[in-house]
C-alpha cells in the first residue's frame, strides 16, 4: 500500500512525457512526483495529511529559459538602472526625457539606463561624446542598449571606470576611439560594457534583487533558467542564496582571456549547478556585429545603426581565439555554448567544434549554438549530424521582424530568420529562449511565436518554419531542460521528477496559437511548494 503523499494536484495535465502524454492527477512527497495517472491511480496516495488540490485550467511542467540573464537582469531590473527598453517605452522623445530626469535625480552619483534601442524606438538622437556630456555634465552617464552587446557613457563615467585612451581593449570587445585615439564614449561587447555599469549593484542589496528576479521568473511559469553570461564573483553569493531560490540556476561561465575556471564539471546539485563555458563568435544584428555572407541592406535603419553600406558584418573573436577557447575547456568535459548569429560565423564554430569532437570524443556532449538568426538549413543539418543543439531566439520575430526584413537583411534572408522548424526538422532538440532582459521573460509568447511567426505588422515570415504548439511546448520543457544537462530531475512530469509544475488557465492546445500568448499563468510549483499564485 502507498504511502501518503504530500500534495495531490487533479486537473488537466500534460506531462511532456512520451510514453503517457496526458493524466488526470499527480501525487508528491519531499518535493518528487511518486504517482501520476488517472485519478483512481493516484488515489491511494491519499491520506488523511494529503493536501488536495484541484489545479482547474491545465498542468504543465514549469518552463525552462535556456538562454536568460537572470544574475544580471536582477540588476538592470532593479530600480538603479531606469528601464528604457521598447516594451516599456516605446516612445523616443519618452526615452530622452527619461534621462534627462535620471540625471537631474542622480546628479554626482550618476544615471544609468537600459534599453536603447534606436531600430524600435524611431527618432532617438545619436549618442556622440558630446551629447553624452552635454545631457549630463556633473556625474556619470551609461545608456546601455536593449542588446546588452552595446553601450554609450559619457566623460565622468570613462573617469568612474578608470578608463583613458591607453586603457586595452577586453578580450572580445573593445572601447571605441576617434581619429586621434581618444574615447569616443562607446563600448561594444560585453567585456567593454560591465566595467561601466559595476557602480549600479551594491552587494548588500543583491540578494533581494536575485529573489525579486526570482520572483519574476516564477510568475512566467518558469522554475529553471540558465544564467548565460555568469561572472564567477556570483559564486558565493548563489551557495549562500541557494537554500532561498525559487528558480534552479544552470550557470555558464564567461571565457576569458586567462582560460581557467575555478570550478570543476563536477558541481553543485539539482538546484545550483554551473553546467558549461560561454563563448562568443559575433554579436547583435541591432548593432550590426554579426558575421554574416551576406551584406545588411543600405536604408535608414541600417544608417542609424551606424552599418557600412555593404558591410556584412564581423567576428568579434578570430578563429584563432575560439579555438584555443574550445580546446582549453572542452577537454576538460565542460558543455560549450556559443553566441552566433551570422551564417559565417556558425561555419567557424561548426568547424571548430567538429576538430574538438574529433580529437577529443565525448558521447553525450550536447555541443549549444546560441540565437542562431541566420543560420542555414544545411547548416542545421551539420550542426544535428554532430550532436550540436540549438537555442533559437523567436521572440525576435514578434518584436523586430518587420524591421528584419524590410531595414536589415530583405526578404530572401529576413523571412527565414530564426529558422525552428528546419532545426526540429533534422531531429535536432531545440529550445526557444527569450534572453532577457532583451525581451521580457515571456515563455508562452515563444510557444505562439514559434507556432505563428507573426511580425508587428501582422504579416507572417516563413510559414515553413512554424512550429507546432505541441514541439514548441518541447522546446520550452524538456528539450530545453534537456540542452542544460537537467532533463533528468525536470522538463517533464514523471515518477521520480521534482513536481515543478506550472498551471496555465487553458490547455495552450485547446487555443488558436495566436492566442497562447495570452494565456494566464494561474500558480507556480518548485519541488511541490507554491512559488506563485496569480491572485484574482
Amino acid at each position: 500500500m502507498a504511502s501518503p503523499a504530500d500534495l495531490v494536484i487533479a486537473g488537466n495535465i500534460l506531462t511532456v512525457d512520451p510514453r503517457r502524454p496526458t493524466a488526470e492527477a499527480l501525487a508528491v512527497t519531499d518535493g518528487r512526483i511518486v504517482a501520476i495517472g488517472t485519478r483512481d491511480d493516484v488515489q491511494p496516495w491519499i491520506g488523511a495529511d494529503t493536501e488536495v488540490r484541484e489545479a482547474g485550467g491545465c498542468v504543465l511542467p514549469a518552463f525552462v529559459e535556456a538562454h536568460g540573464h537572470p544574475l544580471m537582469e536582477a540588476v538592470v531590473l532593479g530600480g538603479r538602472m531606469v528601464d528604457i527598453r521598447p516594451v516599456t517605452m516605446p516612445d523616443a522623445a519618452d526615452v530622452v526625457a527619461a534621462i534627462h530626469a535620471e540625471v537631474a535625480v542622480c546628479g554626482a552619483d550618476g544615471a544609468y539606463l537600459n534599453g536603447w534601442d534606436p531600430l524600435l524606438q524611431q527618432g532617438l538622437p545619436e549618442l556622440t561624446l558630446a551629447w553624452l556630456d552635454e545631457a549630463a555634465p556633473n556625474g556619470p552617464l551609461v545608456i546601455v542598449h536593449n542588446s546588452g552587446h552595446k553601450a554609450y557613457f559619457n566623460s565622468a563615467a570613462a573617469r568612474a571606470a578608470g578608463l583613458t585612451r591607453d586603457t586595452p581593449d577586453p578580450h572580445g570587445a573593445k572601447y571605441g576611439r576617434d581619429a586621434n585615439g581618444e574615447l569616443d564614449g562607446t563600448a561594444i561587447e560585453t567585456g567593454a560594457v560591465f566595467p561601466l555599469v559595476t557602480g549600479v549593484m551594491t552587494p548588500t542589496d543583491y540578494p533581494g534583487l536575485l529573489l525579486a528576479e526570482c520572483a519574476r521568473l516564477n510568475r512566467a511559469g518558469l522554475t529553471t533558467c540558465s544564467e548565460m553570461a555568469f561572472d564567477p564573483m556570483f559564486r558565493p553569493v548563489l551557495e549562500q542564496m541557494r537554500d532561498r531560490l525559487t528558480v534552479r540556476l544552470r550557470t555558464y561561465e564567461m571565457s576569458t582571456a586567462d582560460l581557467h575556471t575555478d570550478a570543476s564539471p563536477e558541481n553543485g546539485d539539482d538546484m545550483v549547478r554551473q553546467a558549461g563555458i560561454k563563448i562568443w563568435v559575433d554579436g547583435s544584428p541591432w548593432v550590426g556585429n554579426i558575421d554574416l555572407t551576406f551584406p545588411y541592406l543600405d536604408t535608414d535603419a541600417t544608417r542609424t545603426i551606424g552599418v557600412v553600406p555593404g558591410s556584412c558584418g564581423h567576428a568579434n573573436y578570430t578563429r584563432e581565439q575560439l579555438a584555443e577557447i574550445v580546446n582549453n575547456f572542452f577537454p576538460q568535459g565542460w558543455q560549450m555554448a556559443c553566441h552566433v548569429h551570422g551564417d559565417h560565423g556558425v561555419d567557424t564554430i561548426l568547424d571548430i567544434y567538429e576538430d574538438a569532437l574529433r580529437r577529443w570524443p565525448r558521447e553525450d556532449h550536447r555541443l549549444r549554438l546560441e540565437h542562431v538568426g541566420a543560420i542555414t538549413p544545411a547548416q542545421l543539418q551539420r550542426a544535428h549530424d554532430l550532436g550540436v543543439t540549438c537555442s533559437v531566439f523567436v521572440d525576435q520575430i514578434h518584436y523586430w521582424g518587420d524591421v528584419i526584413v524590410d531595414g536589415l537583411f530583405g526578404p530572401e534572408k529576413g523571412d527565414v530568420w530564426m529558422p525552428a522548424g528546419s532545426a526540429v526538422a533534422t531531429g535536432m532538440r531545440i529550445s526557444l529562449h527569450n534572453d532577457p532582459p532583451v525581451t521580457p521573460e515571456e515563455p508562452l509568447r515563444n510557444i505562439g511565436v514559434a507556432a505563428t511567426r507573426v511580425a508587428p505588422s501582422g504579416r507572417v515570415l516563413a510559414p515553413q518554419e512554424r512550429l507546432t504548439v505541441e514541439q514548441a511546448i518541447r522546446a520550452q520543457t524538456i528539450d530545453a531542460a534537456w540542452q542544460l544537462f537537467s532533463d533528468d530531475a525536470v522538463g517533464s512530469l514523471e515518477v521520480g521528477k521534482y513536481a515543478d509544475l506550472v498551471v496555465l488557465s487553458a490547455d495552450p492546445r485547446s487555443v488558436a496559437p495566436e492566442a497562447v500568448a495570452d494565456l494566464d499563468v494561474l500558480a507556480t510549483y518548485l519541488a511541490g511548494q507554491q512559488v506563485f499564485a496569480k491572485s484574482d
